[in-house]
């Protein structure tokens, strides 16, 4: 309800914006508007000299003539900025479900117990969230959805332009409450099961992982192909650092850690990615993984121009005109009870 209300120029972004220019005549319309109050005639006939009418002058009737004429400023203003397309990425309820912008995007995260090997400060899972967070805080238009898999996928989060709730889920993922292992075709299946085949025309998994297939009822081929079918493209992140890595071992008496050697099925994530049309990457670290992301970001904006698949999206102008109508109303109501009161 707050955002129907909310004019602050800067948290909109403008279709339109050339319009805006159209604010360069703002101190001309207050100049002609105050112009044309200086040589309204008057209500009243008065006899007297001019310094006898001004030491009677109202000074309150003055400066509310004043606020009137900056009222009347004002609806110009706001009209311009309305005739300029604004809209707000996270006026959430503003946009239809329908709405076709950007790309459709599932994160298919690896939360096994070998996730939280120590390579990675505090641990690989907890960076791959972090950036996770940081790469959703760059989106625009982009539905995004989560799936989390270890010897099991489920769905974490479905595709939404609700980043908060996105983080926020993605914040909630552990590896303790699910089969161990690492399903990768489990988890790429399930991603690629919810881009249907009405979504948006860019579609994308971003898979990452840090070990190689060993659970799952399907095959990391088999999901690649059935991501190839529906044309879903998939980018591929193998996490770990080269060599041996602190990794958790459960045992009779609890977890510990020993130094393993960091199993990365490049070959299979390397055929995943060229199926789909995406890439493979490694990260070794936590900046590596971070300039990943930026180039998938990168790759997906070249595609979206050359494709001309983008729209624009639905202006939310309402702010802006509820904010004319009370001024109007003001002004309207104030000029009447001039009149009555004169008349």
């Amino acid at each position: 309800m707050l955002n129907s209300w909310n004019i602050y120029p800067l948290e909109y972004e403008y279709l339109f914006i050339e319009a805006l220019y159209a604010l360069l005549l703002t101190p001309l319309i207050y100049w002609l508007l105050a112009r044309r109050e200086k040589q309204r005639r008057g209500d009243w006939k008065f006899g007297g000299t001019e310094q006898t009418q001004e030491k009677i002058a109202s000074r309150g009737v003055y400066l509310f003539r004043q606020i009137l004429l900056g009222l009347k400023t004002a609806v110009f203003v706001l009209l311009v900025f309305a005739l300029a397309k604004p809209f707000r990425w996270n006026d959430k309820d503003a946009m239809p479900t329908d709405y076709k912008f950007g790309i459709d995007l599932y994160l298919a995260i690896d939360v096994s117990l070998s996730m939280y090997a120590t390579d990675f400060s505090p641990n690989r899972l907890e960076v791959a969230k972090e950036v996770a967070k940081d790469f959703i805080d760059g989106r625009k238009g982009d539905r995004i959805g989560v799936v989390a898999y270890a010897g099991e996928a489920y769905t974490a989060c479905p595709a939404t332009i609700d980043y908060d709730v996105v983080k926020e889920q993605i914040d909630a993922l552990d590896g303790y409450d699910i089969e161990p292992g690492t399903a990768i075709g489990t988890g790429l299946g399930t991603a690629v099961v919810h881009l249907k085949s009405d979504s948006l025309k860019s579609k994308v998994v971003i898979l990452l992982t840090d070990g190689s297939n060993n659970a799952g009822d399907i095959s990391p081929i088999q999901a690649a192909e059935l991501a190839k079918q529906k044309n879903v493209c998939v980018y591929t992140i193998g996490v770990g650092t080269n060599g041996l890595a602190p990794t958790p071992i459960v045992t009779p008496i609890g977890v510990r850690y020993e130094n393993l050697p960091v199993e990365i099925d490049e070959i299979t994530l390397q055929e995943i990615a060229n199926k789909t049309g995406g890439k493979y990457f490694r990260a070794t670290d936590k900046e590596s993984l971070k300039k990943i992301y930026e180039e998938i970001e990168k790759m997906e904006k070249r595609k979206m121009e050359n494709k001309f698949v983008s729209a624009d999206p639905p202006p939310t102008p309402m702010a802006f005109l509820n904010w004319t109508f009370v001024f109007l109303l003001i002004i309207a109501i104030t000029e009447i009870g001039f009149f009555i009161q004169n008349d």
